[in-house]
């Protein structure tokens, strides 16, 4: 096979969660040419995968008759030998199946499977493994496939080399007056709607714990995307209350500015949403919040950290979906030692 086309066209968490499927095909197959078909809005990122050798932007199952069809013949033109839909549906089943890619290889999910000539089982819905793992055994199946033996990929999937993530650094130090000598922990309180999240109440008890009882001081960086900043304004305010200092960061020079960012940080705190994802490919440590209802388990979603660099906390688990998702039952207290002692090792 020496094209391959791998789907993964929906938001930005799920595809950093492919990273290491992406980085599995291009080791196992070096000479292989990795086109990733994504979204424009994790395009950028795409466009840093070292494994991914180039990008096709979808323009989605909502576009017009026209820009489909173009679509579909530039998949054509473009000669794949095959195709790997790490997430499937009707929509991406028509795309490769109308482009007449040979090799057709995606979960065996509802009727959309009958347009694969390859399909491998999985019972993602129970949610048993994390999402890259289910990824990962997909490209597995694809290598057995074609008899080529499977190179397991490790953390990090992306790194920066010290002369970019120096001037990122500076950049940072100037626009928001932090400390360069300082470790930055940076918070991101938002959500983009993706999963629930902790209330701007239990953000300003966790920072303001971990700021009050760490024997490391510490410059807080407050992120946030299009739409949240007004939320990263509140929980600066809150936290002034307690006399913790912090800043804002919600501008930026786009995902990849974004993404180096991240890179700098000593650790990263959220719930499972984009930004948590992008922090861990970069094997930034990371502390992540998670509903506990099976599809949006910490196990489901975990993050790709190297081994010890993430912690977890989901509300106590129960049989009510409602229950199971109400972030409000995470106590901070509680987690409020695990997460100092976490802290206290990796930084």
């Amino acid at each position: 096979m020496k094209k391959i086309l791998v789907i993964r066209n929906d938001k930005i968490g799920d595809f950093m969660l492919a990273w290491p499927a992406f980085a599995m095909l291009k080791q196992s197959q070096p000479n292989t040419e990795i086109t990733a078909l994504v979204p424009s809005y994790t395009k950028a990122l795409a466009a840093l995968c070292p494994s991914i050798d180039k990008v096709l932007v979808d323009c989605g199952k909502n576009a017009d008759k026209l820009s489909k069809k173009a679509l579909i013949a530039d998949i054509k033109a473009q000669q794949f030998d095959a195709s790997i839909c790490l997430f499937s549906d009707s929509y991406n089943a028509g795309l490769v199946w109308k482009a007449g890619v040979p090799f057709r290889l995606a979960p065996a999910t509802k009727i959309s499977q009958l347009l694969y000539n390859h399909r491998i089982k999985q019972r993602r819905s129970q949610s048993a493994k994390p999402e890259f793992e289910y990824n990962l055994d997909l490209v597995r199946a694809f290598l057995a496939k074609q008899g080529i033996k499977a190179v397991e990929p490790v953390a990090p999937y992306l790194a920066f080399n010290a002369d970019t993530l120096q001037a990122q650094r500076q950049k940072l130090t100037t626009s928001l007056s932090l400390d360069s000598e300082k470790p930055w922990l940076f918070v991101h309180a938002g959500s983009g709607g993706s999963a629930n999240n902790l209330s701007l109440e239990q953000y300003t008890a966790l920072v303001s714990g971990i700021v009050q009882h760490i024997d490391i001081d510490m410059g807080v960086v407050l992120t946030a995307g299009p739409g949240e900043e007004e939320k990263a304004a509140e929980l600066k305010a809150l936290l002034a209350q307690g006399d913790v200092q912090s800043v804002i960061y919600d501008k930026n020079d786009g995902l990849q500015d974004f993404t180096r960012s991240i890179a700098c940080a000593s650790a990263f705190i959220a719930g499972s949403t984009g930004p948590l994802h992008i922090a861990a490919t970069v094997d930034v440590p990371t502390i992540g919040f998670f509903p506990a209802k099976r599809s949006a388990t910490p196990l489901r979603w975990q993050p790709i950290n190297s081994e010890g660099r993430h912690l977890a906390f989901a509300p106590p688990a129960d049989k009510d979906k409602d229950v199971a998702a109400d972030m409000s039952k995470i106590d901070v207290d509680t987690i409020l030692p695990d997460s100092l002692a976490f802290l206290q090792r990796v930084l």
